[in-house]
């Protein structure tokens, strides 16, 4: 961890949040760095920075570690760290502001989870629901990895035969219907 980075000095010796971080760190200045985030975290083990870990890189305004991170894209946002947390910090709000900062920027390092967000956003935009057959065909062709599909072949074998996912393109939901939502949705977003 980097613990040079330009801004004023903090209470915690580190540098102080600038710019699109000075309200998440904010929410997260009363974190006593118990580990209780990490220890109900369940994709803990996939992430580079536990939860933990995280919280003290925004606290001290580690900008460029936190957005080369791939910590926040791994929550689930099953909101367990939040519930755990004995200072009741709101913990998986966080992580989506961080998400959302992140998308926003272009700065995040893995192209994956970004892209898979996006393609998910987008089909239920589409149909008002996700379409697993029409979305991961868009996420792969979007990937523009000729490979990434097969990693998921046997899989996707697996669920047609059971009959969990249809291969038939769904009929289109009506085209405008959810854009009143999801303009109020990016008014909340913007403000917080």
């Amino acid at each position: 961890m980097n613990e040079q980075s330009s801004g004023a000095t903090t209470a915690h010796g580190g540098s102080a949040a600038a710019g699109p971080l000075d309200p998440i760190a904010e929410k997260v200045s009363a974190c006593m760095q118990c580990g209780t985030c990490t220890g109900s975290c369940a994709n803990a083990f996939a992430m580079d920075y536990t939860p933990r870990q995280l919280w003290r890189l925004v606290q001290l305004g580690e900008q460029d570690e936190i957005f080369r991170s791939t910590t926040f894209w791994m929550c689930s946002s099953c909101y367990y760290c939040t519930l755990r947390c004995p200072r009741g910090l709101p913990l998986t709000e966080t992580i989506q502001a961080l998400k959302r900062i992140a998308f926003a920027r272009g700065t995040y390092r893995s192209k994956t989870s970004p892209v898979f967000y996006s393609t998910f956003v987008d089909n239920i935009r589409r149909y008002g629901r996700v379409r697993e057959m029409d979305m991961m065909t868009r996420f792969f062709l979007r990937l523009k990895h000729p490979v990434a599909p097969l990693r998921f072949a046997s899989l996707g074998v697996k669920l047609l035969r059971k009959g969990k996912i249809s291969p038939q393109m769904p009929a289109l939901f009506a085209k405008g219907k959810l854009d009143g939502l999801f303009r109020k949705v990016r008014e909340l977003e913007s403000e917080s």
